[in-house]
């Protein structure tokens, strides 16, 4: 392979101001990525289940010119500490409470995909004195299926068990609608993390939310949506493996006054496999405008 033909995650944060440290959130060792100066609003981004900060890497430079950027690594996830015990939605909610505290952030936007979209809109509805404008990328919490739920799990549970170079390729796969976009050096990074001391003993706590009686007590309902105040943006795409483009619109229609749009041509990850349109929607909304893309559907 040609020296021109390698994707490095190096190379995709090559002129970004950025550091990389851990923070202590209640006792609780917490990984994060930061980009900007922290003079400005402060942006929280959310990964998905069995993910990390590095699902934002494509993302941390465009959005550190406007905002004090922190991708951050949930519980049980990344290089934060592990958790043996189930990992719930008010768990998480706990986890980013002490880490917005020993951050010193009083409120901040918040963006996340799947399980961070769901997170981050629990968040809003519980704690809307700490939130400003909210994005939902292909958010889970609306839906249980139990196909989606069971390929997900035994996808991660094999990863962290056997964490071989195939096992993670086939799971960040399954995240993206043009599997091209999985590049051998996004597969070594999450490969070191899933093989870490501590992983495979902590998967099964991550993958709770895959058991259909715990999903189902943790789920948001239209009541909870409507709960809602932040200006939020519903974010949906065209090939996302978890649910279709209705599901997204749906949620949307829940939430008052929310946005939704498609992206096409992207999977789970539309973040970090279109990031230039993602980029421009984003910073958009966030900055209180309404993306030319996007409708009014709640």
């Amino acid at each position: 392979m040609g020296a021109s033909a390698f994707k490095s995650i190096w190379a995709e944060l090559r002129g970004t101001s950025f550091s990389q440290g851990w923070i202590d959130a209640g006792g609780i060792s917490t990984r994060y990525l930061h980009s900007g100066d922290t003079a400005r609003p402060p942006l929280i981004l959310l990964h998905g289940v069995g993910g990390h900060a590095e699902a934002y890497i494509r993302n941390l430079k465009s959005h550190g010119e406007c905002f004090s950027v922190w991708a951050v690594d949930m519980i049980g996830h990344g290089w934060t500490d592990k958790s043996l015990e189930p990992v719930e939605i008010p768990r998480y909610i706990d986890h980013l409470l002490r880490f917005m505290d020993a951050a010193k952030i009083e409120r901040a936007h918040f963006s996340g995909e799947s399980l961070g979209g769901w997170v981050a809109a629990r968040m809003a509805i519980d704690h809307p004195d700490r939130v400003d404008r909210l994005v939902l990328n292909t958010a889970g919490g609306s839906q249980a299926d139990p196909r989606v739920m069971e390929r997900l799990k035994t996808l991660s549970l094999q990863a962290a068990s056997d964490p071989s170079w195939e096992f993670i390729k086939a799971r960040l796969e399954w995240l993206m609608a043009d599997k091209s976009k999985v590049f051998d050096d996004l597969i070594a990074t999450r490969q070191a993390i899933y093989a870490q001391p501590g992983m495979k003993e902590a998967m099964p706590a991550n993958m709770i939310l895959q058991e259909l009686e715990v999903r189902r007590r943790n789920m948001l309902y239209a009541d909870d949506y409507a709960r809602i105040e932040a200006p939020t943006l519903v974010l949906w795409t065209s090939h996302d493996p978890t649910a279709d483009v209705s599901e997204g619109r749906r949620m949307a229609t829940m939430i008052p006054g929310a946005l939704f749009t498609v992206m096409d041509g992207c999977g789970h990850w539309p973040q970090f496999e279109d990031p230039e349109v993602f980029n421009r929607i984003h910073l958009q909304f966030l900055a209180g405008g309404v993306p030319p893309e996007a409708e009014r559907v709640g």
